[in-house]
C-alpha cells in the first residue's frame, strides 16, 4: 500500500458533492469535461493512479489492463455493470474490483414501467401532435393506445430490479411472469404474485409486455435473437432498460418494421450511442438516452458507495461491493 494520500483517477464528470469529497480523502484528478478517456488515455490513467474510478463507458479489456503500473490496486467501477471490465484479468494482476449495487433499483424500475406505458399508450405520438401544431381537439378513436391493466407481463431476469419491476406491475394490475437463471424462493413468488416458467421460448410466446432485466454477459448475449423474438405475439411489446446486448437490434429493427411487434422501448442499445437510423424512425418506438438511473438521488448514492469501498481498500480491509468474478 503506498505512503500518504492514494492517487485516485476518475474518468468522468461526477456529480459536484462526490468529486468534492473526493478531493477531500484523496490524491484525485478529476476530468476536466463529460467525455469518455480515449484508450491511451485510459492506459495512462492506470500507469499513473493507485485507484482508477471507471464508468460503463470506459472499456478495460485485458490488453488495457495489461498496460496498467506495478501500483494500481483497485478499480472502483461506478456502476453497477462491470461486463465492461476484464475482471479476471484485473484479479490475476493482484487488482481488486467493485462496482455500486442495489442504489439504482427503484431508478431504473421506475423507467420501465414509464417505457412500458409510453409504447402502450403512444405518449411521443402524443406529445409530437402537440409539439407540431397539428391537434384540433378531442376525437373518440385519435391515437388509441392498449390498457395495461390484465396484460401479462414477462420479466427476464429476476434479480433486484426485475422484482422491483414486478412489484410495481401488479399494482398496474399486470399479471407478472418470469425467466430466470434460478428460480425465486416460493414466499417471493408468493410475495411477487410472479409464476414462473422454466422455457423462456414457452414464456415469451405468451406474453404482451416483456421487459429485460438481466446483465449482459456471455451466456445473455443475444437471448432474444431473431429466433426467440419470433415467438412473441405480434400485439406484444418489448422494453429494455437493461443491457442492449441482450436482443439482437438488426432483427428486431426488421420485426418492428413489418408489424411482427406492436412495439419497444429502449433505454439501451446494441452498439452504446450508436443508435439505428431505421430503428429512430419507428412511431412504435420510445427510444431513451441511457437514462434510467439518472436522477440526483441514484447519482450521489453510487458516489458514495465508490467513496466507501475505496476508503474501506485505504484502511487496510475488504471493500463492501467487491466484485469476485466476471459474470457469465
Amino acid at each position: 500500500m503506498p505512503s500518504g494520500r492514494l492517487s485516485v483517477v476518475v474518468t468522468r464528470r461526477l456529480p459536484d458533492v462526490v468529486e468534492t469529497r473526493l478531493k477531500e480523502l484523496f490524491d484525485v484528478r478529476l476530468r476536466d469535461d463529460d467525455t469518455p478517456m480515449t484508450r491511451e488515455e485510459l492506459v495512462a490513467a492506470l500507469r499513473e493512479a493507485d485507484i482508477l474510478v471507471p464508468t460503463l463507458n470506459d472499456h478495460l479489456d485485458a490488453s488495457v489492463i495489461a498496460q496498467a503500473g506495478d501500483q494500481l490496486r483497485l478499480i472502483a467501477n461506478y456502476g453497477a455493470g462491470v461486463d465492461h471490465i476484464d475482471v479476471a484479468t484485473a484479479r490475476q494482476r493482484g487488482i481488486q474490483v467493485t462496482n455500486t449495487p442495489g442504489v439504482l433499483t427503484e431508478d431504473t424500475a421506475d423507467m420501465t414501467m414509464a417505457l412500458i406505458l409510453a409504447v402502450t399508450r403512444r405518449i411521443p405520438e402524443g406529445l409530437a401532435v402537440i409539439e407540431t401544431g397539428q391537434w384540433k381537439g378531442w376525437s373518440p378513436t385519435a391515437l388509441l393506445g392498449g390498457r395495461v391493466s390484465g396484460r401479462r407481463l414477462g420479466i427476464l431476469g429476476m434479480g433486484r430490479i426485475g422484482q422491483a419491476v414486478a412489484r410495481r406491475a401488479s399494482v398496474f394490475g399486470m399479471q407478472v411472469h418470469y425467466h430466470n437463471r434460478r428460480r425465486l424462493r416460493e414466499e417471493t413468488e408468493d410475495a411477487l404474485q410472479a409464476t414462473y416458467w422454466e422455457s423462456l421460448d414457452q414464456m415469451v410466446a405468451r406474453m404482451d409486455v416483456l421487459s429485460i432485466n438481466c446483465p449482459h454477459t456471455p451466456s445473455t448475449f443475444h437471448l432474444m435473437n431473431a429466433r426467440r423474438l419470433k415467438l412473441m405475439k405480434p400485439s406484444a411489446v418489448i422494453v429494455n432498460t437493461s443491457r442492449g446486448e441482450v436482443i439482437d437490434e438488426n432483427a428486431l429493427t426488421r420485426m418492428l418494421k413489418a408489424g411482427e411487434l406492436a412495439g419497444a422501448g429502449l433505454d439501451v442499445y446494441e452498439h452504446g450511442s450508436e443508435t439505428n437510423a431505421d430503428l429512430r424512425a419507428l412511431t412504435n418506438v420510445v427510444m431513451l438516452p441511457h437514462m434510467g438511473s439518472a436522477t440526483v438521488e441514484g447519482r450521489l448514492e453510487m458516489g458514495e458507495k465508490v467513496i466507501i469501498n475505496i476508503k474501506t481498500f485505504a484502511d487496510g480491509h475488504r471493500p463492501p461491493d467487491l466484485v469476485l468474478q466476471s459474470m457469465d
